[in-house]
């Protein structure tokens, strides 16, 4: 299939025209000008970008990955991906043993089947200081045993696990963690700039939503965020929802760290994509209003409403840049990046690469999607908005 549109754009090109060709589930050329034959779909007034990456979601269209049934992996995965999301890492909460060996299981033959492209652990090793939107009772030191226990039940499909470094045996779990061929990320944590230095040297990769749910910085005791924004070999996920973070510190971190070291994710619950109203985000309750999740009678935020093509939007408003270098910037921390820091499948448009693709129109809207190859049916007017 040879797709021409009016703008094709890669983390390092914006091609107008441009055309993208497939065959089967692979991109197998890309190109700048007039495609090379007549153009099967012609999209003219609309930008085709890569599918959306994202490697923190606990859930959407009032399903959570936390049930755990493929029912419930569905209807998530359907919401995202009527809003560009073709890839998706399903994020469990802090759970008791028993229950994430359980929930484990369950996603892994998911991932298997295809429905998801991984698990990623939000704890249960976290410090309850920082536990955020996680049970208390949940939260446990890790203990290597238990560690390495959960890591053989996911047989490979665990991308993700975050950790607080502080914790008894964090260290050690995170070593275990990275032997498996996972990422370990930092998150949820209270301690020092010198426990997230001691975390990366362990080899942590990734930040998990830089910010939130960590130790603030001081000027006198800088803290995990900036141990983990100064080293280059780390991943630093953000939530651009509008909620989590002021876009002034979005763009601090974009001038200091780059458009590549950035993965912006969702950290979406069950509400994505629904109206407001009571959810639940593992054993929590959870309150939606005006779009906005939190705790049960608290002012604490539970995870998000958001889908990926409002974080791509984000970028193109608030990002500070001049129109072709948002694009390229959104496109790196929204598919490029997220991919490669996870160690997943190439997610640009690219030769080779898999044929996930967006169709945004003018207000970068999400018109149209096709998954390996095959289009998908686009959202309506209201559930894009």
């Amino acid at each position: 299939m040879l797709v021409r549109a009016q703008e094709v754009v890669t983390d390092r090109d914006v091609l107008r025209p441009g055309w993208v060709e497939t065959d089967a589930d692979r991109i197998v050329a890309v190109g700048g000008g007039e495609p090379p034959r007549p153009a099967d779909v012609d999209l003219e007034g609309s930008t085709v970008v890569p599918g959306f990456v994202d490697t923190h979601v606990h859930g959407g269209g009032g399903a959570t990955f936390s049930d755990g049934t493929a029912e419930a992996t569905r209807a998530a995965a359907a919401l995202h991906l009527a809003h560009g999301t073709t890839t998706q890492v399903a994020s469990l909460v802090s759970a008791p043993p028993e229950t994430l060996r359980r929930q484990v299981e369950a996603l892994a033959d998911q991932v298997r089947d295809g429905l998801l492209a991984g698990i990623h652990l939000e704890g249960p090793w976290l410090a309850p200081e920082r536990r955020g939107a996680h049970e208390p009772s949940a939260l446990r030191a890790p203990d290597l045993a238990e560690v390495d226990a959960v890591l053989r039940l996911g047989g490979g499909t665990i991308r993700m696990v975050t950790i607080a470094p502080e914790l008894p045996g964090a260290l050690e779990a995170i070593r275990r963690v990275v032997d498996a061929g996972a990422v370990a990320a930092v998150g949820h944590t209270d301690g020092t700039y010198d426990d997230a230095r001691a975390a990366i040297e362990a080899g942590a990769r990734v930040a998990t939503h830089l910010f939130n749910a960590m130790r603030p910085v001081h000027h006198r005791e800088p803290g995990p965020v900036v141990a983990l924004m100064e080293d280059e070999r780390v991943t630093l996920e953000m939530i651009t929802d509008g909620t989590h973070l002021h876009p002034a510190l979005y763009r601090q971190v974009l001038a200091a760290a780059g458009p590549e070291r950035i993965s912006l994710v969702t950290d979406a619950m069950a509400a994505a994509g629904m109206a407001d109203g009571d959810y639940r985000l593992g054993s929590l309750a959870v309150e939606v209003v005006d779009g906005v999740a939190r705790l049960a009678g608290t002012d604490t935020i539970a995870g998000s409403t958001a889908t990926m093509d409002q974080l791509f939007r984000f970028v193109l408003s608030h990002g500070g840049l001049e129109r072709d270098a948002a694009l390229r910037a959104a496109v790196q921390q929204t598919s490029v990046g997220p991919a490669r820091a996870l160690g997943l499948p190439r997610a640009d448009l690219a030769p080779g690469a898999v044929a996930d693709l967006v169709v945004l129109d003018p207000s970068w809207r999400v018109v149209r999607v096709m998954r390996k190859g095959s289009w998908v049916v686009a959202p309506t007017s209201a559930e894009a908005g």
